[in-house]
């Protein structure tokens, strides 16, 4: 199979999704029109904790065009739960039933002939709450006599753990540096917002449309939630714009959809508006950290101790224990002989956190690229000098951390070489000196990110399907595209195995009754997983080929061949080529076949990394930050990321671009507040900000190829590279040009206001 392999030929095709999208052809859940479809609106809770005393409902029930008014006593019932470890300790039932435990908790829903009708409706409902002390920051949640979110747990811990040795880790350092950062809270604000559409089916199943990273998962979840076998579940994803982690899980309000459906015997949709979303759509991020770091005079590190506080929000989804993805990569680029992790997720008041991109390993990388900076401040040492005296180097890989955590390939040095060489970075270095000499108002800052993240970190197991007909291929995949691209990769991968041309090539997922198994998309594993499982299934489809020409020509097996241009014949005459397509007419008959072959050329297969991957990469970021007013401007930001083997640069290097963006994004402008009582303070696009073009460069991608051997694409993930490395170069960057003036760190984001005051208290 090797020489198949070698045929996938890396390079430029251009996205086949882009022009139905740039038209406006794109066909989304909210396009779908279904005759007859009800509109559901959620009633939600409008404070953070309480329990609930009543629920009038009389005034809905009786407004124009409602059909119903449910709450937890007409749809019953919980979520299955996310963290296992806790069973149905801390349920999460589809409608409140006796507390709430966050704004915008669903406590009712309204169901009506259209969506007017129903947002009427629903603000009629009367929810009687009598209050509760709400813990809406992690101090609230872990002070002595915090009130308690599931008081038969005890505790606003939900989850902990760690590793360490017992010696003390930095026993042998000579300078110790040591940092408590707050990874902010951010909402992940994908440009379509959580929907639903579920029509009953006459076998008292469901067809049912909705944005899901993950449609078996989906699946899977609303026929436990509702005890209805999952085989009468048909599963849909059509087009879906973004997504970044938030829906990867199933929602409750997509379960409540389905049973509603099914209730009422009627096609039921919902859709969330952009408020709405900011309070239900999971967040992302929101982790303390206390970290030290331990060295030699000449910048070697000898050890670093974590302790890290994570906040889950008001349910435990995959945030409660998000710690965890942290500390497999805590050792970030770096030799480091002793390390110490301590973690522990706790529940508050405020909407749930769950994974949003890169789930756990920005956080790893904003903390210790951070800390290398003050290291090297500490040492007065270049920043890239410090990290080439620590960077694991090439010919120890693979590489066992000391977390434990196995880095399959890597040249780290090579890709901060690269880095520094594309932005100039003495060149820089020199400008710099001189505004400082000069004692500009607009100083330069110069920021270095070098990091690694693990990609398909957890189920590395995917299915892919190749069918070859007279007319063309169709290649089915269990990962499912929200803007990665699949459909021009896989089909690329198809094509250049088969002989294909692309535009003969469709592109088939997200749902359920077509694709056997899936994965999704999540945790930067599609190509990896369901791509190798793309390779091996169109590998096979193609030695059928062989089989079937071999014997209608009565030749030797070993005699065919596939000629350059992708048809398949005896070896020197090529006069007796066929393409694949032709070969497929003749396997539709029973007579053209070999002995036990099967009519036609179809094949699944199943592909299974054993290990997952360690992309890595450096970012520098160069940003001028106004010492009058605290304001930043990112002049150029050069990424340099290595994801193994490049099959289509154009791709690439637009997952790099978005991820770029929103680590720029959550270094300068974004953060998710609330108040003391739990109310939200920047639940909409007016008070919680985003990146725009008018304040993101022209970014410079470059990069280095170091395939892995974990499967036969040499590929390793790149979806979520951007976000990793970008955010640690720009908070580096801004604090490069205040370290003058004497300010040591700043969380993010690194605001004006936030930096003018820290100027001014400097100065004082």
């Amino acid at each position: 199979m090797e020489s198949l392999r070698g045929s996938i030929r890396g390079g430029v095709v251009k996205r086949a999704e882009d022009p139905r999208f740039v038209a406006g052809q794109g066909n989304y859940v909210t396009d779908m029109r279904v005759e007859g479809a009800l509109w559901a609106v959620f009633v939600r809770s409008t404070v953070a904790h309480g329990t609930i005393a009543s629920i009038d409902t009389s005034a809905a029930r009786e407004m124009p065009g409602v059909v119903g008014v449910f709450t937890a006593d007409d749809i019953p019932g919980s979520m299955p739960a996310v963290v296992r470890s806790l069973g149905e300790a801390a349920p999460r039932p589809l409608l409140a039933r006796d507390r709430v435990r966050h704004v915008g908790d669903p406590v009712a829903v309204v169901v009506a002939e259209s969506e007017r009708e129903a947002v009427d409706a629903a603000e009629a409902v009367w929810v009687d709450y009598e209050v509760l002390p709400a813990v809406a920051s992690l101090d609230a949640a872990l002070a002595e006599e915090a009130e308690l979110l599931y008081p038969e747990l005890g505790s606003n811990v939900v989850a902990e753990g760690g590793f360490g040795p017992d010696e003390d880790v930095l026993a042998d350092a000579e300078v110790v540096v040591t940092a408590e950062m707050h990874n902010q809270r951010v909402a992940p604000v994908p440009l379509e917002t959580s929907n639903a559409l579920a029509i009953p089916r006459p076998d008292g199943g469901a067809e049912v449309w909705l944005g899901s990273q993950a449609i078996h998962y989906t699946r899977n979840t609303i026929s436990r939630a509702l005890g209805i076998d999952r085989e009468l579940l048909h599963v849909r994803t059509p087009d879906m714009g973004g997504g970044f982690g938030a829906k990867i899980n199933c929602y409750r309000e997509q379960v409540v959809v389905v049973a509603l459906a099914l209730k009422l015997g009627r096609p039921v949709r919902w859709h969330e508006g952009r408020a709405e979303g900011m309070l239900s759509m999971s967040h992302g991020r929101d982790q303390r950290q206390y970290l030290e770091l331990g060295a030699r005079r000449d910048g070697t590190i000898v050890g670093m101790r974590w302790s890290v506080t994570q906040d889950a929000g008001a349910y435990p989804l995959d945030g409660a224990i998000m710690a965890e993805l942290t500390a497999r990569m805590a050792s970030g680029a770096y030799r480091i002989p002793a390390l110490e992790f301590r973690w522990r997720g706790v529940v508050t008041n405020t909407t749930p956190v769950d994974n949003y991109r890169g789930a756990g390993r920005p956080e790893a990388a904003a903390a210790i690229e951070r800390m290398m900076d003050l290291l090297a401040a500490e040492l007065d040492m270049d920043p890239a000098e410090v990290r080439r005296r620590n960077f694991v180097p090439p010919d120890e890989f693979p590489y066992v951390a000391t977390t434990g955590e196995r880095y399959d390939t890597g040249d780290y040095a090579a890709a901060l070489a690269l880095a520094l060489e594309t932005a100039g970075y003495e060149e820089l270095r020199a400008e710099q000196a001189e505004r400082r000499r000069r004692g500009d108002r607009r100083q330069l800052g110069i920021g270095i990110s070098s990091y690694v993240e693990v990609t398909a970190p957890g189920g590395r197991k995917d299915w892919g399907r190749a069918e070859v007909t007279p007319d063309g291929v169709v290649i089915y995949s269990g990962a499912l595209s929200h803007g990665q691209g699949h459909e021009t990769v896989f089909a690329q991968i198809a094509s250049d195995i088969l002989g294909v041309p692309f535009e003969r090539i469709r592109f088939v997922q997200g749902d359920t009754d077509y694709v056997v198994r899936g994965g999704g998309t999540m945790g930067s594993r599609s190509l990896q997983m369901a791509g190798s499982a793309v390779t091996r299934a169109a590998e096979a489809a193609f030695e059928k080929a062989r089989r079937i020409y071999a014997h209608n020509k009565e030749a030797a097996l070993d005699d065919v061949v596939r000629f350059d241009d992708g048809r398949i014949g005896i070896a020197g005459v090529p006069d007796s080529a066929m393409s694949i397509l032709e070969i497929a007419a003749l396997a539709a008959d029973p007579a053209n076949l070999p002995p036990g072959e099967e009519p036609g050329i179809v094949v699944d297969e199943i592909y299974e990394q054993a290990e997952a991957t360690v992309p890595f990469g450096t970012h520098i970021s160069v940003v001028e930050v106004d010492i009058e007013t605290g304001e930043v401007e990112i002049l150029r930001h050069v990424a340099c990321d290595d994801c193994g083997r490049i099959l289509n640069r154009m791709v690439v290097d637009g997952q790099v671009h978005g991820g770029v963006a929103q680590g720029v994004g959550q270094a300068l402008f974004e953060h998710f507040r609330y108040d003391a009582d739990g109310n939200p303070l920047t639940g909409n696009l007016t008070t919680y900000l985003l990146p725009t073009a008018t304040t993101l460069p022209a970014f410079e991608v470059v990069h280095t190829e170091t395939p892995t051997d974990q499967n036969p694409l040499g590929v390793k993930g790149i979806g979520e590279a951007g976000t990793i490395g970008s955010t640690p170069a720009v908070v580096n960057a801004v604090h490069d040009a205040l370290r003058p003036f004497g300010v040591r760190h700043l969380d993010m984001p690194l605001t004006p206001a936030r930096i003018w005051e820290a100027l001014r208290a400097a100065r004082a």
